[in-house]
């Protein structure tokens, strides 16, 4: 069983408050837009860390964090990617790659707008955390937590902050 947090689009901003709702968290997982390679090590240095980079992160993020990464937490196959569309709209450009894939579990930032939602088509959850950083146009920080336990996704709540 593992406890992990799931945020995206910090945009340099990795905080108490982020800190304090990841406290019980094993893994962090990052779906782009650090903000600075200094605030991904941040994060790094908090939790252990799986990220990836977005169309904002440059310089060093962008050598060290791929464009997509694809793992098994558990019994779960997750891909994740900060330019990833969502149920009925996914992005031409990762299009593929999910297909190949076949993960249970797909994570997308970029939006800045939370959105869970189970595609039964595919038959796999897609997760967009929102935005957890305080700057961009959101009005609302956003971050997810859940339990992966075996096979089984569980137990997901929601962190909601104003920006």
């Amino acid at each position: 069983m593992k406890k992990i947090g799931i945020l995206s689009d910090t945009h340099g901003c990795f905080d108490d408050t982020l800190r304090r709702f990841f406290e019980n968290v094993d893994e962090l997982w990052h779906a782009g837009d650090f903000g600075s390679i200094e605030t991904a090590e941040a994060i790094a240095r908090f939790k252990p860390l799986v990220g990836v980079r977005g169309n904002a992160d440059g310089g060093e993020t962008r050598i060290v964090y791929p464009e997509t990464q694809v793992w098994e937490c558990e019994e779960v196959r997750v891909m994740m990617t900060h330019i990833g569309g969502y149920p009925g709209r996914y992005d031409s450009r990762i299009y593929a790659q999910l297909m190949q894939a076949h993960p249970k579990l797909f994570i997308a930032g970029h939006s800045h707008i939370l959105k869970v939602q189970y595609d039964k088509f595919r038959g796999m959850l897609y997760v967009n955390p929102g935005a957890a950083g305080c700057y961009g146009f959101h009005k609302v920080r956003t971050a997810v937590r859940l339990i992966i336990d075996g096979p089984d996704m569980r137990e997901m709540e929601v962190g909601e902050w104003p920006r």
